[in-house]
């Protein structure tokens, strides 16, 4: 699973060197191998092996168009951030460029109402009438010491408009502005949405081409590869117990000698431990959405994608993840698969296009593909990428 924009994210330097899987469009050559197994499935029987290689094909291919529309998700995730920030920037313009108005209209009132008063007055030269004839000059002067006054006030009012004039202009092109970066991210936002569905589309289409016997073919090496990457689970469990053994007893050691020789009193650990109680409310919350739907761009609560579940399991626990799995490999503590702690988050690919909640016992919770649940699994079904410890 960038005007006033949010910066793109960056898919940043792999950890390991595991080596891109090249795209692989839906070609001609793969309806050839389709047409060709639905062939040999009618005709006499024949050496199976050719068929079998020719089925493990398509299995890549159809693999490759699922890896793709996942690194779309996380595009498409990315600009639906963008986009969703970006509206509510211009959201929070508009309702200031509504109060600017107001003060804007109450600043043109106040003006109205003193060009209104001083053409009722007739300005200075009835003032001056008045001096000349008024049996009482002193009023007079009183009266235009008030009428100074009032200058005074008309000034402040012209000067006040002009300001929320001003300020109501600069708020307006602010707005334009992020109006135009709000087209722009949802332009974006659609290019990726339709890169998605396009990929899983040919996916499905390719599927669609098989026979029952071919389906039930690929199944058994699905089934076969799943047995296998439990082994491996199992084989990598299995080393990170002896490791984590032979840590614990060199830390002892190296406690025991600088007790012996009272140059200190303890040695610390090669990464941050793990908050265990968060960690196990994380785990807790992906364990309870067990069997709901992959959708792509889903955070829940009904289904999610593979960055949407751990941004809400670790949510569950209190510590908030960034939305896409190029940003939730930038937060937290860098640790190695032999020190994987349960709730650890787990990156796959040198895309870094997916991510799974490290159980222990080399299993994860993950929501993996379109067509499935979120489940159980091996963190070795896929290439890792590298590891992070949330915090």
């Amino acid at each position: 699973m960038a005007s006033h924009r949010k910066p793109r994210s960056r898919i940043p330097a792999p950890l390991t060197g595991h080596g891109r899987r090249t795209a692989v469009g839906f070609t001609t050559a793969a309806l050839a191998s389709v047409t060709l197994l639905s062939q040999t499935a009618n005709a006499a029987p024949a050496d199976p092996k050719p068929a079998t290689q020719s089925l493990e094909k398509v299995k890549e291919k159809v693999d490759t168009l699922y890896h793709q529309a996942e690194t779309a998700t996380q595009h498409y995730n990315a600009a639906k951030e963008r986009t969703d920030q970006q509206r509510g920037k211009v959201d929070k313009l508009l309702d200031s460029i509504a109060q600017r108005t107001e003060k804007l209209n109450e600043a043109r009132r106040m003006l109205g109402q003193y060009a209104a008063a001083q053409y009722r007055d007739g300005g200075m030269a009835r003032s001056a009438a008045t001096l000349l004839f008024s049996n009482n000059p002193q009023d007079v002067f009183d009266q235009s010491h008030l009428m100074d006054r009032m200058t005074g006030r008309q000034k402040q009012a012209v000067d006040d408009f002009q300001k929320q004039r001003a300020e109501a202009a600069k708020e307006r092109g602010k707005a334009s502005e992020s109006l135009a970066s709000l087209t722009s991210a949802q332009k974006q936002l659609k290019i990726q949405k339709k890169t998605v569905q396009d990929k899983l589309t040919e996916a499905r289409r390719l599927l669609a081409n098989l026979t029952a016997k071919e389906k039930a073919r690929l199944a058994a090496i699905e089934k076969k590869k799943a047995e296998e990457d439990r082994r491996k689970a199992a084989a990598l469990a299995e080393k990170q117990r002896q490791e984590a053994a032979a840590r614990k007893k060199q830390q002892e050691q190296q406690q025991q000698e600088q007790q012996n020789t009272g140059s200190g009193s303890g040695s610390t650990t090669p990464s941050a431990p793990a908050d265990t109680s968060k960690a196990a409310q994380a785990i807790a919350f992906a364990k309870a959405q067990i069997g709901k739907p992959y959708v792509w761009g889903a955070t829940g609560p009904s289904s999610f994608d593979c960055s949407g579940l751990t941004q809400a399991a670790w949510k569950s626990a209190g510590i908030s993840l960034p939305r896409t799995t190029w940003d939730q490999v930038k937060v937290g503590t860098r640790v190695s698969t032999s020190q994987l702690q349960p709730g650890d988050l787990v990156f796959f690919y040198d895309d870094i296009s997916h991510v799974g909640l490290y159980i222990g016992d080399g299993m994860m919770i993950h929501a993996p593909k379109p067509g499935d649940v979120v489940k159980k699994a091996p963190i070795t079904e896929m290439p890792i990428y590298g590891s992070v410890r949330p915090s």
